[in-house]
């Protein structure tokens, strides 16, 4: 048939012809290039909007996999090839699961010995203020546990919705969480120019405005600070107990980052250890639940889905609640579970493989150290961006100084309309400002410093490269908007 059809247009149409061979031999070359898209200047994106660090490259702790392992996989303490005190961890571990195995259900809250370790070490955390397992609950990652919470706090009563006070800027999944809640969000003002403190006037400006429409029966901190990265020192976070006291407030402590604060003249200290050392009036009395979680700073091992609580002045029947809700809930995987119990019981001067597992610790650390001073200086040498500087946490926050004529283009957000044109022209992803509760008038980028240091040099470069491009197409802005900078 084909060759008979070939014969009638050779003899009838001579163009018909040329077409189809045009189109055999031209097809593929353009399908390649339709398929390829638009020639790009970069081989590949890099995300540095979240703290998924080993996604970005940072390398897991190795004694924890290798414990992990073990326990996945218990063939291999029988060959006797791995370090004796990885061995006996997990030899210990496999003793305290169900049937021996990883395989098997936990109860709701965690497992006891996990959630013994946990207490031990906030225990030790807190210089000697005890903790006790019962007050421990175990979830799916922090976040979880937030949810049980704070559904908890919704109000039942018709037409009165419950509001929880929270910081602009602050995660950038607690607005949809609290939505998905029903819960109203109280906003309250960090002060970016004084290191983004949290200020008593602006909590009782926030309060008292929300309660023509609301019922405050919360107020969640973050600190060490998500995304702005400031500590809160002790003088701090007391006038913020007095505060939830006299307001009868209950304190939601997002303490996730508490392991990475590297500003030599600040260090972390809990709520909890707060509040104990002022004295029975505000301990006694004043409710409160921390949150931390395997996903952050030096453990990043957002994959195993763990995190826990641990709550303060709760009342036994609301408790019997959350163990409740937490049964209904996503459960805690047990690696997960396990690997908490290694970040609360972590090894000892002595062991077998102390050293190795203290110089990867060490290394993270530094990596952190490295990575916020360099990219603090970086930023604030651009013209129309100031930064300040992170005191713990895996986040920069800088400001853009955008200039008006592109404010004017932008459809959407501005700091939306940068991240889009700085993902599609360099391919380097950040989180807008706005997704952190930021409002039109102030402008910011989220931009995670737990990356390899030669993944940071190379955003730093691509970014450098599209800003600078960016503020010469708004030439008559730029002696104005230069004045921004440090």
């Amino acid at each position: 048939v084909f060759e008979i059809s070939i014969n009638r247009l050779l003899k009838n149409n001579y163009y018909y012809l040329c077409l189809i061979l045009c189109l055999i031999f031209l097809f593929p070359a353009f399908t390649c290039v339709v398929l390829q898209g638009v020639q790009k200047s970069f081989r590949e994106v890099i995300d540095v909007s979240s703290g998924d660090s080993h996604q970005a490259g940072i390398k897991p702790i190795s004694f924890v996999r290798q414990v992990l392992a073990a326990c996945l996989y218990p063939q291999m303490l029988e060959e006797q090839n791995l370090p004796l005190d990885i061995e006996l961890r997990a030899h210990s571990l496999l003793a305290a699961c169900e049937g021996g195995s990883t395989g098997s259900y936990t109860d709701s809250s965690g497992m006891p010995r996990v959630r013994q370790s946990i207490a031990e070490f906030i225990t030790r955390r807190d210089a000697g203020i005890p903790s006790s397992a019962k007050d421990i609950f175990i979830s799916a990652g922090s976040q979880r546990g937030l949810m049980v919470l704070v559904k908890l706090l919704v109000s039942g009563e018709t037409g009165v919705r419950t509001g929880v006070l929270t910081p602009v800027p602050c995660p950038h999944t607690l607005p949809m969480l609290l939505d998905e809640a029903g819960v109203m969000p109280v906003p309250y003002q960090l002060m970016e120019e004084r290191g983004w403190t949290m200020e008593l006037d602006e909590l009782q400006l926030a309060l008292s405005a929300a309660r023509n429409h609301c019922e405050p029966r919360a107020i969640y901190v973050s600190n060490p600070g998500n995304p702005t990265g400031h500590v809160q020192d002790r003088k701090s976070i007391e006038e913020v107990i007095q505060f939830a006291a006299a307001e009868k407030l209950i304190l939601l402590v997002d303490e996730v980052y508490q392991d990475s604060v590297y500003r030599q003249d600040r260090q972390f200290i809990s709520y909890k250890r707060v509040l104990f050392e002022m004295g029975k009036v505000f301990s006694e009395t004043v409710e409160l639940v921390s949150f931390h979680s395997l996903s952050c700073a030096t453990m990043g091992e957002c994959g195993l889905r763990a995190g826990f609580m641990e709550v303060v002045n709760m009342d036994p029947e609301v408790k019997h609640y959350v163990n409740t809700m937490l049964c209904t809930d996503i459960s805690t995987p047990v690696t997960g579970q396990l690997a908490l119990e290694l970040m609360g019981s972590p090894l000892k001067p002595g062991d077998p493989f102390y050293d190795t597992y203290t110089k990867e610790i060490l290394l993270i650390q530094a990596t952190l150290v490295q990575n916020a001073e360099r990219a603090w200086w970086f930023l604030n040498s651009l013209p129309a961006i100031s930064c300040q500087p992170a005191m713990g946490g895996v986040y920069l926050y800088p400001r853009l100084h955008l200039p008006p004529g592109l404010i004017e283009q932008a459809k959407v957000e501005a700091d939306v309309l940068y991240c889009q044109r700085l993902l599609q022209e360099e391919g380097v992803l950040v989180g807008a400002g706005c997704q952190q509760g930021g409002t039109t008038r102030k402008h910011h980028l989220r931009l995670c410093i737990q990356v390899p240091p030669n993944t940071l040099e190379e955003v730093l470069t691509r970014f450098g490269s599209f800003h600078l491009r960016l503020m010469d197409k708004f030439p008559h802005s730029n002696t104005k908007i230069s004045s921004f900078q440090h």
